[in-house]
This record gives structure tokens, sequence and C-alpha cells, in this order.
């Protein structure tokens, strides 16, 4: 089952209209979700329970929205939706026990759009064994790319074999990146002994050896192993401009590292030109 956050926002639509249609690609069920986080109405010595009440309305209306945008757009995925209390990424975080996929927008009018680069991107992906993927309302064309961004690390594989499929569903190209960059004192001749043609090599066998994982359970998907002497996230915010999903992952060591995620996933969920898919290492 894919859970999408709604708020009524841009946004939001945006998010919908992504996951309906991977949850058709998927063949997947999908859950509207909408948050009615009445804590900052709360503060007040006596609560204005009408006010409150106006809330859970507007909640409402904003699901029945979204069911039929969704209807409209895949009629044959099955749409079930649900309006909870709480503050967004505990609900988000809650509904992805049982959850394939987490998907919401990236900014808004409140609710799941606020959270985006607190409870959700940085929360949520963190802490969740679900891919998150967080979507910007631009309208952009399709490049029929997906990218992925690879490291010399095993925690990189399920985002690997998240965006293998994303591609063979959407009968896309994999753009593999691997960007690397010498340590600092390289670049002192006395202290470095490199040999750039090694190093080269080395960097390339890298994303060879990742790819040879998947690659055999997807003979129908290109691969285009980008190999680069970059910064991770330049080099991912560049590739993002011409594909239609971006996928990283996340290693997720412990509460505080969870929490805050990686300097690259960070970076691209903030700057990426497209829509981003967090993968946790389990």
């Amino acid at each position: 089952m894919i859970v999408v956050g709604t708020d009524g926002s841009v946004n939001s639509r945006a998010a919908l209209e992504w996951a309906a249609d991977d949850a058709f690609r998927m063949r997947e069920p999908l859950r509207i979700v909408h948050a009615v986080d009445r804590s900052p109405y709360q503060i007040r010595k006596f609560p204005d329970d009408t006010f409150l009440d106006v809330l859970q309305r507007e909640g409402q209306r904003i699901l029945r929205e979204a069911e039929e945008l969704v209807r409209e757009r895949q009629p044959t995925v099955e749409v079930t939706t649900e309006d909870i209390e709480g503050a967004p990424g505990g609900v988000l975080r809650e509904q992805a026990k049982d959850a394939t996929e987490i998907v919401v927008g990236s900014q808004g009018l409140g609710g799941f759009a606020r959270a985006l680069l607190g409870s959700v991107s940085m929360h949520v992906a963190g802490h969740v064994h679900c891919p998150v993927v967080v979507v910007r309302g631009k309208q952009r064309p399709v490049y029929l790319e997906v990218v992925a961004g690879v490291d010399d690390s095993p925690q990189c594989e399920p985002a690997l074999a998240y965006a293998f499929e994303q591609a063979k569903l959407r009968g896309s190209t994999l753009r593999v990146v691997h960007a690397w960059q010498l340590p600092v004192h390289a670049f002192a001749p006395e202290l470095s002994s490199y040999d750039m043609d090694e190093v080269r090599t080395a960097q390339h066998q890298i994303v060879r050896d990742r790819v040879k994982i998947f690659s055999g359970d997807h003979p129908e998907v290109k691969v285009v192993e980008d190999v680069q002497s970059a910064h991770p996230v330049e080099a991912l915010i560049d590739a993002s401009g011409r594909a239609d999903l971006l996928v990283v992952g996340s290693h997720g060591r412990g509460s505080v590292g969870s929490m805050l995620l990686g300097s690259v996933s960070r970076g691209v969920l903030c700057h990426a030109h497209c829509p981003v898919a967090v993968v946790r290492a389990q």
C-alpha cells in the first residue's frame, strides 16, 4: 500500500498525482491521509471547540477533493482516505508501518507541508523502513530517466534496488551517479602519492560492482554509469534537472543520525529539481 499525505496545497496536489501514478504502476492500493493537528490551538486555558470542529470539517473536505482527483487521474486504483488527529510527522511514521511507500508534498499551507524539512524529511525518512518520496508542485517535462546516487558502502543497495524497480516500471533509463573527491591532502604534492588513473579505475569499479548486483534481475533497464570527480550533492542536483525521480539512501545510524539524515540526503531534498525518494538502509 502507498500512503500519501495531503493538506490541500498545490504541492500536496502534485504529491497526490505522483502517488496515484505510482500506485497504478506498482499495482498497489492508495491511502490518502490528512493530519488534524490540534496542538497549536489548544494552548489557551479554554480551547474553542467550535474552531477545532472547523478544522475537522476542513480536513474532510480536503480528503474528498483529494479522492476525486485520484479517481479521475487513475480510475482503477483502489483508494481509501483517513482523517487522523496528530502531528503530521507522527501520523506518517505510524502509517509507514504497513506502507510500501510514503509520498508527501514539499511545501504548502501547513500540516504535512510545513513538516517537510522537519518531521517528514528529517524524522520520517530517517526512522521508517519504506521509501519516502518528496514531490514538488512544479510541472516538468517527462525525461524517462531515473537517477540513483551510490557510494562505496553496501548501505546504498536498498536505494539502488528501488531505483531499478522504478526505472523498470516507467520504461526509463537508470543513471547511476557516483561522485568522488580526493582527501584534501591529496592536493599537496609533498604529501600525495596518488595515481589518478588508478583512482578513477577504482571509482568506476565501485559503480560496476553495485550495478551488477541488480542488473541481472532487470535486464530490460538501460543503465548509464555516471562517475565523476565532484561533490555528491552538486552532481546529484545537476542530474536531477534531467530526471523524473532522484533516489538517494539514508544510512539511519541511530536516533540522532536518523533525525538529521546525511548531508547528501538533506542537500538534495532542499535543492533537487525533481521528486526525491529517500530509501533507508535496513
